[in-house]
């Protein structure tokens, strides 16, 4: 019984560990998406210049590449997969702000409002 008391306290425990460090990812991904204009184009829920993060969440939600595609896009940005609006390039950012972003992005960017 003691045991299982332990086991409970410590998933507790992990669980909103899990949950404070998604949070704290969260408003860091919402901070460089503002820093680095992407909100110019994209909103979380509707479609400005470009697609929602909603709806690049739903197109990629089961696309095994998704990850590095998008990464690339936003590295190298272009334009095809939206339509005919080419997105700008984003190459200053680096790998781990962009794995951020694109973790975020393909969540449907939670937090973000």
């Amino acid at each position: 019984m003691q045991q299982l008391k332990y086991f409970l306290l410590a998933t507790v425990f992990l669980l909103c560990s899990l949950t404070a460090k998604a949070s704290s990812d969260d408003t860091k991904a919402a901070v460089l998406a503002k820093q680095n204009a992407c909100l110019g184009c994209h909103a979380v829920d509707k479609k400005i210049v470009g697609p929602s993060f909603q709806a690049v969440a739903k197109k990629y939600a089961y696309d095994s590449g998704s990850t590095e595609f998008l990464k690339n896009k936003i590295w190298k940005g272009g334009s095809g997969s939206w339509g005919v609006v080419p997105m700008p390039a984003n190459a200053k950012l680096g790998d781990a702000d962009v794995s951020l972003l694109v973790s975020w992005i393909l969540r449907g960017a939670p937090s973000a409002n």
